[in-house]
């Protein structure tokens, strides 16, 4: 990333819904990815914990998941954006999705920097997500820590829980 790329972090609105899903599904196998439907139903619900990064106006990244009372993130989370409860101290990231050809660029580190640092400002315990095998490295460089296998089996994939708590 260079300094003299314009980056803006913002919250999504109904306007960035195909271009959102478009991304997803570019990111993710369709057993795994989210459909149109459920991403209207989270921005209809919690539009303020749902982050996009932009480039020059162009989306590159976005991460979305609702604040709960419950430390583990569930299968039915995925589904059910009204479990969203704006009291709950645990912010909850459903997915990290950065386009291919923007990948290992520090773009995602950056949205993700920039979600804890709004999730301690209010006043949460901790950000919680699951995450591959693989990708275990990755969130570890941002103060992530492995609690285990996840009991989420969302695409019939084994995830792994972890937590950044504050």
């Amino acid at each position: 990333m260079n300094r003299e790329d314009t980056i803006l972090i913002r919250h999504a609105t109904l306007q960035d819904l195909e271009e959102i899903s478009a991304i997803e599904n570019a990111c993710f196998p369709a057993s795994q990815a989210c459909s149109k439907r459920q991403f209207q139903e989270r921005l209809a619900v919690y539009p303020e914990h749902f982050w996009i990064l932009e480039k020059d106006r162009k989306i590159l990244s976005f991460a979305d998941g609702f604040c709960t009372h419950q430390k583990e993130l569930t299968d039915k989370m995925y589904e059910k954006a009204a479990l969203h409860d704006e009291t709950g101290p645990y912010q909850m990231i459903f997915g990290v999705n950065t386009l291919p050809e923007y990948r290992k660029k520090g773009y995602a580190s950056l949205l993700l920097r920039h979600i804890i640092d709004e999730a301690r400002a209010q006043g949460r315990k901790g950000v919680i997500l699951t995450c591959l095998k693989e990708k275990i490295p990755f969130y570890s460089q941002l103060g992530f820590e492995l609690e285990g296998i996840s009991v989420s089996v969302h695409g019939d994939v084994q995830w792994y829980q972890m937590i950044r708590r504050f």
